[in-house]
């Protein structure tokens, strides 16, 4: 069965028009639409997260408040940037949250997307060895994250505190959260690097390569070489699949209001340019939800995942993203298997 979760940036901006003003609201209004999303039949709420913008920044608080409201729905990143985390304390943060959440959390991480600030994880006092790229340090920040979620040991007890010199895991540790961490791959090359390292797999909207084929191929070619260098790797356990989709069903005037006039403009991908490699970005799929449901059952990376994370205008408020959720479960879900 395909699990359908929502995606939100949580973006928040003090206009007319918005619903989400401030921060307060953003966060407040992401722990509802959980609420929501889970009433409505979803299967996950998942949080983008971005720093030195005004959309959700930190996780780990709001992924345990979310925790505190919900019971079912698993509760998400898409993504995390590891240039900015402190490894250990992100180890003893998710693990908090995952174990408030009963073993729910399902943690995308990656090398991060070009951010406002530059090189702004060094204000978070990260910086790259002198041979090394921003990238190798947000490779060698996860590897110590998921040793230390593992139960690696990763520091010392001092002898004069506690009579005795031994290996020291953090604590508190969630024992199968290294099971649910999921690495943000933006291309085939990072798809491979994630099964060999025994991550599963997260595919945005947007891909930084482009081949001339529609986003949707590009990706089922990013599953299939993930999933066979999985299998190569002799990995033990089913790997998990994602990947994002715009979604947004016209179910009434007000969706029409919003998006009737984009189901043509947006139907396509785009090709440009972001930190200044060539990525394509994926179409939105806008219209009736049955003329949606035969198009995505055409989507190959769609029916390659197990698991659709749709994107949410979030600054339109709880109420008509939940509305739009609801719809997608009930009337586009059901086809796509």
């Amino acid at each position: 069965m395909k699990r359908i979760g929502f995606l939100t940036f949580g973006h928040w901006s003090d206009v007319p028009g918005s619903l989400v003003r401030s921060a307060a609201d953003a966060l407040n209004q992401t722990i509802e639409l959980a609420v929501a999303a889970e009433e409505v039949g979803a299967h996950g709420a998942f949080v983008r997260v971005h720093h030195f913008a005004p959309q959700l920044a930190s996780p780990f608080p709001l992924l345990a408040a979310m925790a505190a409201r919900t019971s079912r729905i698993e509760l998400g990143t898409a993504v995390i940037d590891m240039r900015y985390e402190n490894p250990l304390y992100a180890a003893e943060s998710a693990a908090a949250a995952d174990l408030i959440s009963g073993g729910r959390l399902q943690l995308g991480i990656s090398r991060g997307s070009p951010e406002p600030a530059e090189r702004g994880y060094e204000s978070f006092g990260h910086v790259p060895a002198n041979d090394g790229t921003d990238a190798d340090m947000a490779r060698a920040h996860t590897e110590l994250f998921r040793a230390a979620i593992a139960g690696a040991r990763v520091a010392y007890s001092d002898p004069l505190s506690t009579g005795k010199r031994v290996p020291l895991p953090i604590e508190p540790r969630s024992e199968t959260l290294s099971e649910r961490i999921w690495w943000g791959a933006g291309s085939r090359a990072t798809s491979v690097w994630a099964a060999e390292q025994g991550m599963n797999l997260m595919s945005s909207t947007l891909l930084t390569e482009d081949t001339g084929v529609p986003l949707a191929e590009l990706q089922a070619e990013q599953i299939t070489v993930f999933r066979a260098a999985w299998t190569a790797a002799g990995h033990q356990r089913e790997p998990r699949v994602s990947v994002s989709r715009s979604i947004l069903p016209i179910i009434d005037d007000q969706t029409r209001h919003y998006f009737g006039l984009r189901a043509q403009a947006d139907a396509r991908d785009q090709v440009g340019y972001i930190g200044g490699d060539l990525a394509r970005f994926g179409r939105s799929y806008i219209g009736e939800p049955d003329v949606i449901a035969r198009e995505l059952a055409q989507d190959a990376a769609v029916r390659d995942a197990d698991t659709i994370l749709v994107t949410v205008p979030n600054q339109l408020g709880v109420d008509f993203n939940a509305r739009i959720l609801g719809s997608i479960v009930t009337d586009i879900a059901p086809s796509l298997g």
